[in-house]
């Protein structure tokens, strides 16, 4: 059995939007967002920087989003969300799945600075000039997308999942409007039945709490 160990609204949401499109069976922990959680020893002695997500299936035990999406498809993807060895989008597929991760960086600053650092302690400076960094990293998905209504030719993949969360994440911080594909776009990933059950809490989720 699949073990996710996510907190929600975090980057452990790609994993857990993955594991819904895959239509897989997997056991859900979430973690509250804390410090004696998240560096206490149970979950310490699975992920030693005590961050989310943490994927076990097996004797597979994984803590990159970007190595949980590859693992995922390789292992278990029928091709439909997987551009293999040999596909010819191959190259565009592994550049988008982590280009996601350029993106959500400078969304985890955003997060540090409005909402983990204490108000005297935010630095003006950091969250403009991380909030232009987002929103050019913005711009590059715009550009792709146009002619097309998922970052590949073919279609809806993986490389959607990664980048449509760090959208998610970006537009808490910066306005989409700017970029009217992008809105296209993010409006398409809200649609799919499966990011829907990424969101938020899960009823039927193991609780780790303090």
């Amino acid at each position: 059995m699949i073990t996710l160990y996510h907190c929600p609204e975090s980057r452990s949401q790609r994993s857990l939007w993955m594991l819904e499109e895959l239509g897989l069976k997997f056991d859900l922990v979430e973690l509250a967002f804390s410090q004696k959680v998240l560096r206490g020893p149970e979950y310490l002695a699975l992920h030693p920087l005590g961050r989310v997500p943490c994927l076990v299936d097996g004797d597979v035990t994984l803590m990159e989003s970007g190595a949980i999406t590859q693992y995922l498809c390789e292992r278990y993807d029928d091709g439909a969300l997987h551009r293999g060895p040999g596909h010819p989008e191959r190259w565009q597929w592994l550049q988008w799945v982590h280009y996601a991760e350029t993106m959500a960086v400078h969304g985890a600053s955003m997060v540090q600075q409005t909402v983990i650092i204490a108000e005297p302690d935010r630095s003006p400076v950091v969250q403009k000039l991380e909030s232009r960094r987002l929103d050019k990293a913005l711009g590059v998905v715009d550009q792709t997308l146009e002619g097309r209504d998922w970052l590949l030719p073919s279609g809806f993949s993986a490389a959607d999942v990664s980048v449509g969360y760090s959208v998610h994440l970006a537009q808490k911080f910066v306005p989409l409007d700017g970029h009217p594909r992008v809105v296209d776009y993010y409006r398409r990933i809200n649609e799919r039945p499966a990011f829907k059950r990424s969101l938020g809490s899960r009823p039927d989720a193991r609780k780790m709490r303090a």
